[in-house]
């Protein structure tokens, strides 16, 4: 299990392979199902499939008409830049300003003023976490007042506690959320609350999910076998019903990315609220 960080999967996934062990990871950069392992497997959607579902959000609901850009120079960030980007321009929306930022920077005060000239009609913030939340703040800061909007990370709880109130307002996608309106997953988060007096974020549901799925392919098969179950893991579709851990409705592709629903997310009050939910890919 893990990692949930893109570059470091990139690097310990080869290790992974070489054993014939399955390996499930929480990272979301396109490439790292796209070189052909076949033991790796998602408990998060793709970029290849989250950012076309964003870019149709910005152009029908935002009405946005051109679109900034900040995100962070690494796996994770370039890879989800390269794919907003072309995700837009298919939607018909225009990239103004293209901010690259690094890893672990402490100041966004330029990367926001470029923003702030720019004639764009919002933001697509695209950073890891703690930046994010610097991010955020500092847009507040300065008196940004155009939507601000990301994936997954930007409206994540831990970038809320870090940037308390200066989140109110930012719209993201998000594969998993402890908010998310269904039964099984409100079930959930009231038990994880009660055990650990705190709310998880979508890495601890991307962890919780990901066991039950090993659990039900493992009973699939009917006997531990790593060849076996990564061969199983191939297209499997699995139901919420019949395997109440995986929360939702899941299937999973040749190449081990997954799909199911997803959620469009707005802070409010320093809380995630959903505002919308996606149907699967395969579900239009």
């Amino acid at each position: 299990m893990g990692p949930v960080f893109s570059g470091s999967v990139m690097v310990s996934m080869s290790v992974t392979r070489q054993a014939e062990i399955a390996n499930f990871t929480g990272g979301e950069a396109a490439g790292i199902t796209q070189q052909g392992n076949p033991y790796i497997f998602r408990t998060s959607f793709t970029q290849a499939t989250a950012m076309p579902k964003i870019a149709r959000y910005i152009k029908d609901k935002v009405k946005a008409k051109t679109v900034d850009i900040i995100f962070v120079n690494n796996d994770f960030g370039k890879g989800g830049r390269d794919l907003i980007i072309k995700s837009l321009q298919e939607n018909g929306v225009k990239v103004g300003a293209d901010v690259s930022t690094e890893s672990g920077q402490i100041d966004f005060s330029s990367a926001v003023i470029k923003v702030k000239q720019s004639s764009s009609d919002a933001v697509f913030v695209y950073t890891n976490e703690e930046e994010a939340a610097r991010v955020l703040r500092e847009l507040k800061k300065q008196g940004y007042n155009k939507p601000v909007i990301g994936e997954t990370v930007l409206t994540s709880q831990k970038v809320i506690e870090l940037a308390g109130e200066f989140a109110d307002g930012a719209i993201a996608h998000v594969g998993l959320t402890a908010d998310a309106p269904q039964a099984s997953v409100k079930k959930f988060d009231a038990a994880y609350q009660k055990e650990y007096k705190t709310r998880t974020d979508h890495n601890g549901l991307k962890g919780y999910t990901g066991m039950y799925i090993i659990k039900a392919v493992t009973e699939k098969i009917g006997k531990f076998d790593s060849k076996a179950f990564a061969a199983a893991m191939k297209n499997v579709s699995l139901s919420a019903k019949t395997n109440p851990g995986i929360l939702l409705d899941v299937s999973f592709d040749a190449n081990g990315d997954l799909d199911r629903e997803s959620y469009m997310t707005k802070v409010v009050g320093k809380k995630q609220v959903v505002t919308d939910i996606l149907p699967p890919v395969n579900k239009k």
